[in-house]
């Protein structure tokens, strides 16, 4: 820049000076003003150059700032992410000590919970037990009972006409109708007395049971003047059989039960002969009286 001023003041004093001096003086002012020039313009180049290096540094500046400016943003966003982020895990921590605390007092109440589930556990364990002994009670005493009424019922009785089973709480005797009753009636036979009286002797030796006594019949239609139906036939021999326990044999008829159960009930199909022998028979059963099955059960007698 100041070269060119340089240059501008020459060329006015060139002009002020050519009409005062001589050519040759005038030629070597303009080969010098020449030379001022070309320097002149050398500069004029360096400065220029030097103009676009600053400007290029400018423009490298100004993509510099707007590089800072995008990473400041995404460096924001950031910020703001974390905080969001931040925010989340506070309330998921918040959440987590109240569940903490919730936990608390669930671990508490379970505590309690599994104390007196043990107790009622205990308590249970206790009641099987009890069963478990009144149950081996009474199957010992069912055991002894079946095996004394064997010993005693099929002296001079022919097994099939006579059955004693074990089942459950109870021993009960089956009896085939031939034994015991004339055919389509509830009359009894003369072998019946033989087998009642044995029955009676059993029963009589063993106060503490009740004899429940059931008539059953096959399908076959039954009706007469004395008799309805087979179900009417079934009640009718079972009192015939309970009648003959009280008043032939003594036995007390506050331990009688007498019942009828018709065709029902059946132990073999009645679509033949000899389903339907089976199927007419009378149950004797023997029963413990309620309340002394409720003393098997008192938890005084359970082991300790």
């Amino acid at each position: 820049m100041n070269s060119i001023i340089k240059l501008t003041s020459l060329l006015s004093l060139c002009l002020f000076l050519a009409s005062c001096v001589s050519n040759k003086k005038f030629n070597a002012m303009q080969t010098s003003l020449k030379e001022d020039l070309s320097q002149a313009n050398k500069d004029l180049g360096i400065c220029g150059e030097d103009l676009n290096k600053y400007m290029n540094k400018l423009s490298a500046c100004e993509q510099e700032k707007e590089n800072l400016k995008s990473t400041i943003k995404f460096k924001g966003e950031q910020e703001a992410d974390l905080r969001a982020q931040l925010a989340d895990t506070k309330k998921v921590r918040d959440k987590q000590l109240t569940q903490v605390g919730d936990l608390t007092v669930l671990s508490q109440s379970a505590n309690e919970n599994i104390k007196e589930t043990l107790s009622q556990l205990e308590r249970k364990d206790k009641y099987i037990n009890l069963l478990q002994a009144a149950k081996t009670k009474a199957d010992s005493i069912n055991l002894a009972l079946a095996v004394n009424l064997k010993g005693v019922l099929t002296q001079g009785i022919d097994d099939n006409d006579v059955e004693i089973k074990v089942d459950k709480t109870v021993v009960f005797i089956n009896i085939s109708d031939k034994m015991l009753y004339q055919s389509g009636s509830s009359n009894l036979t003369a072998r019946a007395n033989d087998v009642l009286g044995k029955i009676a002797k059993i029963v009589e030796s063993r106060p503490e049971l009740e004899v429940m006594i059931e008539g059953y019949t096959d399908n076959v239609p039954m009706s007469n003047s004395c008799i309805e139906d087979n179900w009417d036939l079934s009640v009718k021999r079972s009192t015939a059989v309970v009648r003959a326990l009280q008043k032939n044999y003594g036995v007390n008829p506050n331990r009688l039960i007498a019942a009828g159960r018709g065709e029902y009930n059946t132990l073999a199909s009645n679509d033949t002969a000899e389903g339907r022998s089976t199927n007419r028979r009378t149950r004797i059963i023997l029963l413990p009286k309620l309340n002394q099955f409720y003393d098997l059960l008192n938890p005084a007698t359970a082991p300790k």
